[in-house]
């Protein structure tokens, strides 16, 4: 029996149905499903999406001879239906044809679409005479050369040129004194077809077809094709759509919406896209096709009542003139409309879904083209999945698992204004960093962002990259641009903690001294632009932005979300404000406390400096007394901010010359300050130099060598948490050692930890509970994990440096070649984005379960990143992690993506 490649549907059957959206594509899915309920639809056929991966293995003639019996056949079969004729030289009404894509999921615009498929001068004719309207005829000719030229043949404007085809439209109204292009005389528009074969014949090369077959199939390869346009590509990739996975090709027959006054076309909703409204809503056109109203070519009417009334109020329209001019459907077509209404409320009664769809009425007769589920804003989504629950449509889990975590985004940072937006100049994309909506002047330094924040002026830093010195320049400004980085770098991971608008790597972009260039257009300190986090464009001046309110309806879905998981979630956090920005989104303690950003605020560098630069023990000691209550203070604030929840404390991480003044005017006036000869503190900065400080001494490596530094951080950390007790407060302090590699490197750090609380606890005469544990970022902890969890209480995986070094990629460089490994399928996201599970999720897992084999209670989380990327949560779930933590911003994304693993 042959493959079955092309599937009917049309009067009340259909051969396909809802679930086979993987075959059919989820346009010919329902076109299907819509058959099989009652709904009015055209009839057709879809050509399934095997087809289009055996395309693109075989090309066009192999296919077309491979599906050529079953299309025909199903042509036969829409005649039928239709009571018209493919190719009709007179014995009937023509049959004519729309070809649409239809991939598994929606993919609005991408791919390509041909209306009117099988005219040509004979039957242009045969529908002038048997409908009696020879300006429908002739205008829906004029619009197949035109789709059909550009879709199928290529013909294209020349650079700098308006496209060919509107270039004869525009002079033949300008001549004619028309205003829109349905007002031209049949003869014009005979004109106009002529001249529109002329344009194919000169820019193809070859004459427009005239065998309404050799149409069909060129439409059809020319859908395949459009599955690797480059729009269509990059669409994929933003989606993480597989390209694997193909379109499908919907062949149905054509009904006009531009037959007269008592035709229309319209895109509607059953509930408001933006807001999630349960108010039914669209636009439409009278005497129109579909892709008027797409186009904007005509201003849309909006189909009800209410939305009209709302539109006119928008716009400053009078009653009186939205009447006359604006009239909605309810109003213009009353007995339509409520055969449309009825079939928009049976359509989401049965998908249980907000539905976007797309509808033609022919001389009275309503027709539906489209169904499909309607892609949303996060308001609306949250919003449309919990009164659907509440209307009894489904239960919480469905409820739940409706939910895009990603899209909570748009809830949690501020948003630009959509009409502010419309009008901005784009100056720049780059990498979204981190979420959110920024305006402000341009500086260029922490010190200047910090000056300007302080004289109340909004600011966005831009640097060639951030460092963290930078700390508190970034924290004052409202949003961070850098010229270099990546996703995980340091501009992305603090601004995403901070809840700050970021975008990294941006395209064009030259930061030099107090100016930056963007494509060669120069940009001064204090100049405007705007920056969009959520989509890595950069804006040119000042847009306005807007605060998402988090209203009752987040509150549900976070609460079912709370009811629903098993692993919870943590927070990335430094500081007490970012703890308590966490605790209110509902992270149930910190999963990481990086210590070392708490020694760039205020004077605490130079403290710092002059413990790195001390001559012997004694004066590391010296200058380390005076940072002892400094992070005392620190660590009070933060356990205080989670008391009763556990708070994970990252002894000193990175390698000390990240800390020393490296410029001649800081080196000299550290000098002033410390005494010592500068000459000195330069030998002293440049022996601390390394080829690969990543590699080098840092972690636990510097607290093994330096153990003082650790024996003041641990007093630090146990005296904040005697303190607090002392209060009556329920401090969980966990001492986290970092880059472990070997367990003797853990010993030491542990027998540096617990002899200073035990002598911590006799001095305050009060003990706390704590614990020891260790950071798993070195493969060879997660391959001898069963030896170091003989002295870790607990493990928390650092997915960023895991991946750094299972792949010997740096992060911080990756971005010059990790696009190209993506585009050219080597891989197929960034691992440093979304958790590399075959990888890196090897070690993670190994670890894991090496770990509990030797102690069955260690405590098992994940602090990099990846905490807080949904199917990287999915994955930390399976593997049986006891928490995720992430920066507080994504902490109702973690919760989200936490109970979803937990539902599947």
């Amino acid at each position: 029996m042959s493959t079955k490649y092309v599937y009917t549907f049309g009067d009340g059957k259909a051969e396909g149905k809802a679930d086979m959206k993987n075959l059919l594509g989820g346009k010919g899915a329902n076109l299907a499903e819509m058959n099989l309920i009652g709904v009015p639809v055209p009839a057709g056929f879809t050509i399934t999406t095997e087809v289009c991966t055996e395309y693109n293995k075989q090309g066009k003639e192999a296919v077309v001879e491979m599906i050529k019996g079953q299309v025909e056949a199903a042509v036969a079969e829409t005649e039928k239906a239709m009571n018209a004729k493919f190719d009709s030289k007179g014995e009937a009404f023509p049959l004519l044809l729309s070809v649409r894509s239809g991939a598994r999921v929606s993919m609005p615009g991408m791919m390509n679409t041909v209306l009117n498929l099988g005219m040509n001068d004979e039957t242009v004719k045969v529908i002038a005479e048997k409908s009696g309207n020879e300006h429908f005829a002739y205008d829906s000719y004029r619009r197949f050369i035109q789709m059909y030229g550009d879709v199928v043949m290529g013909v294209e404007a020349e650079a700098g040129e308006h496209c060919p085809f509107e270039q004869v439209l525009d002079k033949v109204k300008e001549a004619n004194g028309y205003a829109a292009d349905n007002e031209m005389s049949v003869e014009d528009l005979k004109g106009v077809v002529e001249e529109f074969k002329a344009v194919v014949r000169a820019k193809a090369g070859k004459d427009f077809p005239t065998n309404p077959w050799d149409q069909l199939w060129g439409a059809v390869c020319a859908v395949f094709d459009s599955w690797n346009t480059e729009r269509a590509i990059l669409y994929r990739r933003m989606e993480q759509i597989p390209e694997e996975w193909g379109t499908a090709v919907n062949v149905q027959a054509m009904v006009y919406g531009n037959m007269g006054e008592t035709s229309a076309t319209g895109v509607c909703f059953s509930r408001d896209a933006a807001t999630g409204e349960d108010l039914f809503n669209g636009e439409y056109l009278i005497n129109a096709q579909g892709e008027d109203v797409v186009a904007g070519v005509r201003t849309p009417q909006e189909i009800t009542l209410i939305g009209s009334q709302r539109w006119a109020e928008r716009n400053g329209t009078s009653e009186e003139d939205r009447k006359a001019n604006f009239p909605s459907l309810e109003e213009a077509m009353p007995e339509i409309y409520k055969e449309l209404d009825e079939v928009q409320q049976k359509l989401e009664d049965h998908y249980k879904d907000m539905q976007d769809m797309e509808f033609t009425i022919q001389d009275g007769k309503l027709w539906m083209l489209q169904t499909r589920n309607g892609k949303r804003t996060a308001a609306a989504m949250v919003k449309i999945a919990v009164d659907m629950m509440e209307q009894g449509y489904f239960d919480a889990k469905t409820a739940l698992l409706r939910q895009e975590p990603n899209k909570l985004d748009e809830l949690l940072h501020p948003v630009f204004d959509t009409a502010a937006l419309a009008a901005a100049k784009e100056l720049s994309k780059g990498l979204p960093a981190s979420p959110g909506a920024a305006t402000g002047q341009i500086v260029f330094s922490a010190e200047d962002a910090e000056a300007w924040a302080e004289d109340g002026k909004k600011v966005i830093l831009v640097r060639r990259e951030t460092s963290p010195e930078d700390l508190k320049g970034m924290n004052a400004a409202v949003g961070i641009l850098t010229e270099r980085g990546g996703m995980t770098s340091h501009a992305a991971v603090v601004a995403r903690g901070m809840g700050k608008c970021c975008i990294s790597s941006a395209a064009g972009l030259v930061v030099s001294g107090k100016k930056m260039t963007i494509n060669g257009v120069e940009y001064k300190e204090g100049d405007f632009i705007s920056l969009n986090g959520s989509t890595g464009v950069v804006y040119e001046g000042e847009v306005a932005t807007i605060n998402p309110s988090l209203d009752g309806d987040f509150g549900k879905i976070m609460d079912l979300a709370e009811a629903n998981t098993r692993m919870y979630v943590r927070t990335n956090a430094d500081t007490p404000a970012d703890a308590q920005t966490a605790r209110n989104f509902g992270a149930k303690g910190i999963g990481l406390t990086r210590t070392e950003h708490m020694f760039f605020e205020g004077d605490r560098i130079w403290k710092m400096r002059e413990m790195i630069l001390a001559e012997d023990v004694e004066g590391r000691k010296e200058a380390l007394a005076k940072l002892l209550p400094i992070q005392r203070e620190d660590f009070y604030g933060i356990l205080k901010a989670m008391d009763g929840f556990g708070v994970t404390i990252r002894l000193l991480d990175p390698p000390l010359h990240e800390f020393t003044p490296n410029d001649d005017a800081s080196q000299k006036e550290m000098a002033e300050i410390t005494g010592i000869d500068v000459k000195v503190i330069k030998e002293k900065v440049e022996s601390l130099h390394e080829f690969n400080p990543m590699l080098g001494h840092r972690g636990c490596r510097l607290g093994n060598t330096y153990p003082e530094i650790t024996e003041m951080q641990a007093r630090a950390i146990i005296e904040a948490a005697c303190d607090l007790k002392k209060e009556g407060l329920d401090p969980k302090p966990e001492i986290m050692v970092p880059l472990i590699g070997t367990i003797k490197e853990l010993k030491m750090q542990e027998e540096i930890i617990r002899s200073t609380a035990k002598v911590v606890f006799e001095e305050k005469g009060v003990e706390v509970d704590y614990m020891v544990g260790t950071m798993i970022e070195i493969p060879r902890a997660a391959l001898t994990a069963n030896e170091i969890a003989e002295v870790a209480e607990f493990f928390s995986f650092g997915t960023n440096d895991l991946t750094q070094m299972a792949f010997g990629y740096s992060r911080d460089d990756a971005g010059k070649f990790l696009p190209i490994y993506i585009e050219k399928g080597i891989l197929k996201q960034d691992p440093f984005q979304a958790l590399d599970q075959t990888g890196v999720g090897q070690l993670v897992e190994m670890g894991a379960n090496k770990g509990r084999a030797t102690r069955n209670d260690l405590k098992l989380g994940i602090c990099g990143e990846h905490g807080g990327e949904p199917s990287s949560v999915e994955f930390c779930h399976r593997t049986g992690l006891d928490y995720v933590s992430c920066s507080p911003f994504r902490v109702p994304i973690a919760r989200l993506a936490a109970a979803q693993a937990n539902l599947r």
